[in-house]
């Protein structure tokens, strides 16, 4: 289904039109299934898309939904609204004079091949038509994809992030910077169960305090943690962790950071059983990263954000401005929502 994902993802620009789109007047010719501003989309490439789409369906062994069942007009009118929707796009990217060269489909061409097929044309071609793709209709999809592309480019392009708003986030999100206080430690977990399930505390302590004497022995503790420790995440690895401060229970907490490096805690009673600890390396100081060292990361952030809601506003701005340039042959207009969904009859 790689190929599937990026039909999918122009698609899912397109959801947003498609919920404001309540057509206008103007005349549906014979053959067409909408007119957008005076061009046409064909039933030919709806019923393209619809075929793909099954395909995929087929792929998956999924049945396809059946023609005038819900779930059929739902996908249908999600391809429809794709295609009303690349039309309005490249109708606007004239005005902006933003174009979609050959050459720009044939890199995004490769860049598919490449990043999802390890530059295997042949499993390219192959997968293509399992899923129902004519080259020529999936550099069509591309185009389009490359087009929403230049026009987010062009729409954002002077978006900008000052540093006073660079300097309001890291204030606002000190935690996101902070690092507390950690160390390196291993334990072992003894946590005998009962007949219900629930941890046996008394028979817990007892063996606790029989692994504890056997470490005191010199008993070798990774061993011991592999044999007997009943912790998964950790017993493999001899039982080690690395823990931040307040990253684990209280009681576990407050031993594991006032052990002195190599000292072997008693058993520690938690609300998992009894532990016993061992601290490997000294506790590093808690530390918070300078504004200097994030600045950059937090700028890209922050302008992502600004361009993503840019372009969400212009989109927005574009259905209303279309709202009356796109008409519907009968039995494709998309169900009209209320002005206020908040509304009941």
């Amino acid at each position: 289904m790689r190929l599937l994902r990026i039909t999918v993802a122009v698609l899912g620009s397109a959801l947003a039109l498609a919920a404001s789109a309540c057509g206008g007047s103007e005349s549906v010719p014979e053959g067409a299934v909408a007119v957008v501003d005076g061009v046409e989309i064909s039933k030919a490439e709806l019923d393209e898309l619809m075929g793909i789409a099954k395909k995929a369906y087929a792929s998956q062994d999924q049945e396809f939904p059946k023609a005038g069942t819900p779930e059929y007009q739902s996908i249908q009118q999600q391809y429809l609204a794709f295609l009303v929707q690349r039309a309005e796009f490249e109708q606007e990217a004239e005005k902006l004079g933003v174009k979609v060269t050959e050459k720009d489909i044939d890199k995004a061409l490769e860049e598919v091949v490449e990043s999802r097929f390890g530059g295997d044309r042949k499993e390219f071609d192959k997968a293509l038509a399992e899923q129902g793709f004519t080259l020529e209709a999936f550099r069509k999809t591309l185009a389009a994809s490359v087009l929403s592309q230049k026009l987010f480019e062009a729409v954002t392009k002077d978006e900008r992030v000052t540093d006073q708003e660079i300097l309001l986030y890291y204030t606002q999100n000190q935690s996101r910077y902070q690092t507390p206080e950690s160390r390196d430690v291993r334990h072992i977990l003894i946590a005998e169960k009962d007949a219900d399930g629930k941890v046996d505390y008394a028979k817990s302590k007892a063996e606790a305090d029989r692994i504890y004497a056997l470490l005191r022995g010199g008993a070798d503790f990774a061993e011991l943690a592999k044999r007997e420790s009943q912790d998964p995440g950790s017993k493999d690895d001899g039982g080690k962790l690395t823990i931040s401060r307040g990253q684990t229970v209280p009681a576990f907490d407050k031993t594991a950071f006032s052990l002195p490096v190599n000292a072997l805690s008693k058993p520690v009673k938690t609300e998992y059983g009894y532990h016993i600890i061992q601290a490997l390396s000294p506790v590093r100081k808690a530390k918070t990263t300078k504004l200097d060292d994030v600045r950059e990361a937090i700028r890209t952030t922050l302008l992502q954000e600004r361009r993503n809601e840019a372009m969400r506003a212009w989109v927005e701005e574009l259905a209303k401005r279309y709202r009356d340039k796109v008409s519907y042959a009968q039995g494709y207009a998309p169900p009209e929502l209320p002005d206020d969904p908040t509304e009941t009859e």
